[in-house]
């Protein structure tokens, strides 16, 4: 995006956010109140699939909150979702969090990147806002301090570990090459792989990078090829990792490629097609199907809304988190309720809801999968917690 793009953008919805200085909390004549949900999302671009999957599945939570009734303060309550796109890019994120702080919203579920919930994050934490992203897994996110930042999954240190080390012991690589796209989410998973990797006897032959728009990845793979690693590592999502491991193989290097959760999508499948086969890649949290709720919500969600991609059932339960410290406060002001987030202790779809000193959430999962005749099959999943040392 040009910078002229970016400073009309900026002035449209600064304009747009005039006169849309609204109470956190608005009656409506039949006595009930509306409470505004924020979901920041990349909705529009190569992650919008991805984007949408978040909005979906929050939508998803917070029409099933509507339907049961929800009381808080002796009123009866109308939850709504304020969904905004900041196309993945930090720069418009802040833009649309200001947009979201302006309208008043109780609290917020996203940003679906590392590298838009972080400079957000400082937005939210300045007006008092509560924000749970689904799917920001960069340790910096919670690294900040801030009492207003939590998560839903586990983050890339044990991510970067698990799969650093099964690289080296379980996939037999020794020498490893390893690009990311330069985002909070590529590098700092790719540093965590590295110093797992290395850790468990790997050797680094070669850390390039790319960023997070690039399709054309020739020269980079061609420097590697004269390393001739066993395994390429890349840190970044499937729009890039795609036609990455395609070019990887018309290139004719043999090496094996593995990805984090990024790549671990249907959409990699479709743009990888056959050169998908044999890929691995990790996702924090358990498999779907083995999930606490994980059959149930792809029932209701894939008859409302199609295929999961992937951190839809995070966003929704990070929806029914944000609600229910909202229910124990009995009310939905950010300045009440918040107190109430660190003691969260519920049931959620991906498993146990709870939240460490930092926001992270306790306990956790990463599972490995393999591209096997087109579809991604668990290879096994690794038990820990976001902060495990």
């Amino acid at each position: 995006m040009t910078k002229w793009a970016v400073w009309a953008f900026t002035i449209a919805l600064s304009l747009s956010a005039c006169g849309q200085k609204e109470e956190a909390a608005t009656g409506t004549t039949t006595g009930e109140v509306t409470v505004r949900i924020g979901q920041v999302s990349p909705l529009t671009g190569p992650q919008a699939h991805l984007g949408k999957d978040n909005d979906n599945g929050a939508r998803l939570a917070l029409d099933e909150i509507n339907a049961t009734g929800v009381t808080l303060g002796g009123k009866k309550v109308k939850f709504v979702l304020v969904s905004e796109d900041d196309q993945a890019d930090p720069r418009i994120a802040t833009i649309v969090a200001d947009k979201l702080i302006d309208r008043r919203v109780a609290g917020v579920i996203g940003h679906l990147n590392s590298g838009t919930s972080i400079p957000a994050s400082k937005r939210y934490h300045e007006a008092g806002i509560p924000q749970i992203s689904p799917s920001a897994t960069a340790i910096a996110y919670t690294a900040q301090g801030f009492n207003t930042t939590y998560r839903v999954m586990t983050n890339d240190l044990q991510q970067g570990r698990v799969l650093g080390e099964y690289a080296v012991k379980k996939l037999g690589t020794q020498r490893i090459a390893i690009i990311d796209d330069r985002t909070a989410y590529g590098q700092g998973l790719a540093d965590e792989v590295e110093k797992a990797a290395k850790a468990a006897g790997g050797t680094i032959v070669a850390r390039e990078f790319t960023t997070d728009r690039s399709t054309d990845f020739l020269a980079i793979l061609t420097s590697i090829k004269a390393r001739k690693p066993d395994l390429v590592f890349y840190g970044g999502m499937d729009a890039q990792g795609a036609p990455m491991v395609k070019q990887l193989h018309s290139l004719g290097i043999k090496a094996k490629f593995l990805g984090g959760d990024g790549v671990q999508t249907f959409e990699f499948l479709k743009l990888a097609a056959v050169d998908a086969e044999g890929v691995t890649a990790s996702s924090p949290g358990l498999p779907l199907d083995s999930m606490p709720g994980g059959k149930e919500f792809r029932e209701k969600f894939t008859a409302k809304y199609g295929v999961i991609q992937n951190y839809a059932p995070y966003a929704y339960d990070a929806a029914m988190t944000l609600v229910e410290a909202m229910k124990k406060a009995d009310s939905a002001e950010p300045a009440k309720y918040l107190a109430e987030l660190p003691r969260i202790q519920r049931a959620g779809v991906t498993g146990p809801i709870g939240f460490d000193e930092r926001g992270d959430i306790r306990g956790g999962a990463i599972t490995l999968y393999q591209v096997k005749n087109g579809k991604w099959e668990v290879l096994e999943t690794v038990m820990g917690g976001a902060g495990q040392k």
